[in-house]
């Protein structure tokens, strides 16, 4: 999969290309790729923010793209094809940590280490809205 647009800056870019892997189970937190709920011939990679009633809340990286759940909605379990696992190019970045890893990242001490739980993949919103 090749991305192209800005909705994922600055997790991903135009021209990044990414592994995905179709089906896999979903958590909040993981890059998605999933067909548009308005035009399905589109394929769209966004995140994974939280389950709610009628499917996964989903937002861009990007704060000035609103083109996300903010716009649509809850996208139903059916749209969402995969999880992306990582970024192969420009440079190779896994995007998609076990859970363990996850929450070892997230806890005290290895919280406290500036960008270490980005490097892994690991993004955090304070609020879903946001």
């Amino acid at each position: 999969m090749t991305v192209a647009g800005p909705s994922m800056v600055p997790t991903l870019f135009s021209g990044d290309q990414l592994v995905v892997r179709y089906g896999a189970r979903l958590r909040p937190g993981a890059v998605v790729l999933v067909r548009h709920p308005l035009r399905q011939d589109l394929l769209v990679v966004k995140r994974a923010t939280e389950r709610r009633a009628g499917g996964w809340w989903l937002l861009s990286d990007n704060q000035f793209v609103e083109s996300d759940s903010r716009e649509y909605g809850a996208v139903p379990d059916d749209l969402v094809l995969g999880r992306v696992l990582l970024r192969v190019r420009p440079r190779p970045v896994w995007l998609a940590p076990a859970g363990w890893l996850e929450r070892l990242l997230c806890g005290w001490p290895l919280a406290r280490v500036p960008g270490l739980a980005a490097r892994f993949g690991v993004f955090r919103r304070l609020s879903p809205e946001l």
